[in-house]
């Protein structure tokens, strides 16, 4: 067992010397009446410890035998993928097996066992002493022998009271950070609906004219700009599927291809671009170039990006994906921000086809129809939305990194509680109650004589 740094008076003992570990109440169905509350390890959240789902023996009869906890007990669960979890309850109920029930008072606070539970000391010790295959658990024995800091129990109050709070203030900036990306994606929302509306360069235009198009129910489109026409995809761009994959009939030369798994919403993953043989024919017929659009027929149906030209050697694509290239009267940035905005408002879903599994195929895709402005406001409108995107972006790395720091936090308070520094002026401005009968070797003392008898 690691040797901590500890302050004058404090003790590094077992966990099984000052804490029943192991020593469960156990119960059968008949025991309990309907509205006691069964818990399960998926019911607790791991990092914020708090229960996220309730529920009784009406709603979750039980045939094995369960553990009994009262309220104010520390919940301890001691199975992967579940392990570390852990809880203060704040009812009386019954848990699975795989929790151990813990109740150290009146000699160790629950609160101050519970933070030490969730401290980087004791889950590093859990980690090295944890065995099984499929399902790592904590036994009761290595339970028993894991590390524990006795503090004096005064000074154990002050510092579960301190964490009580401090780590309540960073759950509370960990729950309000993690909001962020959702409002930003609201936002982004917000500027797609804008940019193909019309709206985002409302002031632009000289033209304030509308109209409503007869496409305008389908579609749920508002009033149209004046200068804006409206026309089918089949009109706008030269479209059609890639090569189909049959290692049994290909034959050609080895050539890197896009699937549907390397596109993304604007972008590409080319960490896993694979070969396929491809004629020369097909090599000529089927060859991406920069500024073709990618629209995934299947998976995410619509999901698109433009290809930049990354891969300097000649690439196909799949029968998977649409190669889309555009006609002059239109930009192919403005036809992605279209299919992105139509795919997140749910209207494209109605070009696609099959039931459990959703294909947009090339004949529905001719019928999509698409509102164009005139190219120079195409130009300025994709501009926009990349300055505000780029914006939300640099908002978004900003949140992550803050997201870091806070989680990292909770670990830093923890060790510094341990260490004795969130209490050491506490404890010079009252040593009467951490010496002599207060002291932590007393209470340890107390513990070893209350089991005894």
């Amino acid at each position: 067992m690691t040797q901590l740094k500890l302050p004058l008076g404090w003790l590094q003992v077992q966990l099984g010397d000052v804490v029943p570990y192991g020593k469960t109440q156990k119960c059968e169905l008949s025991d309990v009446t309907d509205d006691t509350w069964v818990l399960e390890l998926e019911d607790v959240e791991k990092e914020c410890s708090r229960i996220i789902s309730r529920k009784t023996a009406n709603e979750r009869p039980f045939k094995s035998t369960k553990n009994r906890f009262e309220r104010g007990n520390v919940l301890y669960g001691k199975l992967r993928p579940y392990l570390n979890k852990v809880v203060v309850a704040d009812t009386d109920g019954v848990c699975t097996t795989e929790i151990i029930p813990l109740d150290s008072e009146p000699f160790v606070i629950n609160r101050y066992l519970f933070h030490w539970l969730k401290s980087r000391d004791f889950l590093n010790y859990v980690n090295e002493v944890s065995y099984g295959v499929n399902m790592p658990r904590l036994g009761t024995k290595d339970g028993v022998a894991a590390p524990f800091v006795l503090a004096p129990l005064a000074e154990q109050k002050v510092i579960a009271d301190k964490l009580d709070t401090l780590l309540a203030q960073v759950e509370n900036t960990k729950a309000r950070l993690e909001r962020i990306p959702k409002i930003l994606k609201r936002f982004r929302q917000s500027v797609l609906a804008a940019a193909v509306n019309g709206r985002l360069t409302e002031e632009w235009r000289s033209n304030l004219d509308s109209y409503v198009h007869a496409s305008a129910g389908d579609w749920k489109w508002p009033p149209i700009p004046g200068t804006w026409n409206v026309k089918l995809y089949l009109d706008l761009a030269e479209s059609r599927l890639g090569k189909m994959l049959d290692k049994a009939k290909n034959s050609g030369l080895p050539t890197k291809y896009l699937g549907n798994i390397n596109v993304r919403w604007f972008d590409f993953k080319l960490s896993e671009v694979q070969e396929i043989l491809v004629s020369e024919s097909e090599r000529a017929e089927l060859a991406i170039r920069p500024g073709d659009l990618l629209i995934c027929e299947g998976g995410e149906p619509g999901r698109c990006a433009i290809w930049d030209g990354r891969i300097e050697e000649q690439i196909v694509f799949q029968k998977a994906l649409h190669r889309a290239r555009v006609s002059d009267a239109l930009i192919p940035e403005w036809l992605a921000l279209n299919l992105k905005h139509d795919a997140d408002s749910l209207t494209l879903e109605q070009l696609f086809t099959g039931t459990t599994i959703k294909h947009l195929t090339g004949k529905a895709l001719k019928k999509y129809p698409l509102r164009v402005p005139p190219r120079e406001e195409q130009t300025e409108i994709v501009r926009r939305v990349d300055q505000l995107f780029a914006h939300a972006g640099r908002i978004e790395q900003q949140v992550n990194k803050a997201l870091a720091r806070v989680n990292n936090l909770t670990q830093s308070i923890l060790a510094k509680a341990f260490r004795g520094e969130l209490t050491e002026q506490w404890r010079k401005d009252n040593p009467e109650l951490i010496s002599g009968e207060n002291s932590a070797q007393a209470l340890l003392e107390r513990i070893k004589a209350e089991r005894a008898a």
